[in-house]
């Protein structure tokens, strides 16, 4: 715990407490501004390895925040009173590389082999980004952040490939630039696009049908600008087919006690 002392926020457990009661199920971008928010993995110990070298080999959709001891379900650098198993609004279940249950809670699928991988979340920049007076198009509608499977693949590591998936935000040409140079400071959670403008370019066929989370306006003036994202480990488990694996929901993270301010590189 000593490694996490001055960066909590009660924010953060308020939040998760709120979350484990099952009193808050949707996506969790907005809340408990100024927390760091993380993507989740959890994968039998027998596949641990290979999914952290995966991570290591692709940082920007996979930037590792936290590991946690096989079978516990606690992340004790990243907040106190936190259980994997119950404090995220909404899970994945896969077996096969097939998703079969989006359950509020997991523990009744927990096992004593498993190792859970917090990932960064491109939420954490966004507060930095509203911060500078530029609109986050999905918080603004109140809707979850569009995310698309592209034609860029990852580098492949033991049982683990497949493509780089985005999340994207409608910026103006000007916004773009700014936004460039904020997330460029935060490479803990994504960092700077990947890509600006041209969707077809990186395969993606229709702006308006994202692959996960929800489609957002995109003005006239405006340039889709597109993050690595940490929905990228789906697209791969999806590939890969290990015979079981729990991630997150899109749109739907691990709300931490670390601060945002915390991961920017000066």
């Amino acid at each position: 715990m000593d490694g996490i002392v001055g960066l909590r926020s009660n924010a953060g457990v308020e939040q998760r407490r709120r979350i484990r009661s099952g009193s808050f199920t949707g996506p969790t971008a907005g809340l408990a501004a100024g927390n760091v928010q993380a993507n989740l993995v959890i994968l039998p110990r027998s596949y641990a390895n290979d999914f952290l070298r995966f991570a290591v080999a692709n940082p920007k959709p996979c930037p590792i925040l936290a590991v946690s001891e096989p079978g516990d379900p606690r992340f004790p650098t990243l907040g106190e009173d936190l259980d994997i198993r119950t404090d995220l609004p909404r899970y994945r279940v896969w077996r096969d590389g097939v998703m079969v249950e989006e359950p509020v809670d997991v523990s009744h699928v927990w096992q004593d082999d498993l190792v859970s991988f917090a990932i960064g979340c491109s939420f954490s920049f966004e507060e930095a980004l509203v911060e500078d007076g530029i609109e986050i198009r999905h918080i603004a509608c109140g809707s979850n952040v569009p995310m698309y499977r592209t034609n860029i693949p990852c580098v492949s590591a033991g049982v683990f490939h497949g493509p780089l998936v985005v999340s994207m935000r409608p910026l103006k040409p000007a916004d773009a630039i700014r936004a460039v140079q904020i997330t460029s400071r935060f490479p803990s959670v994504h960092g700077a696009p990947v890509h600006l403008g041209l969707p077809a370019a990186i395969g993606i066929a229709d702006i308006n049908k994202p692959d996960y989370g929800d489609a957002v306006p995109i003005g006239a003036d405006e340039l889709p600008v597109f993050w690595a994202c940490g929905v990228t480990p789906q697209a791969v488990i999806a590939q890969a087919k290990p015979p079981f694996c729990i991630t997150h929901a899109p749109g739907c993270m691990l709300i931490t006690d670390l601060r945002n301010t915390k991961l920017a590189a000066l």
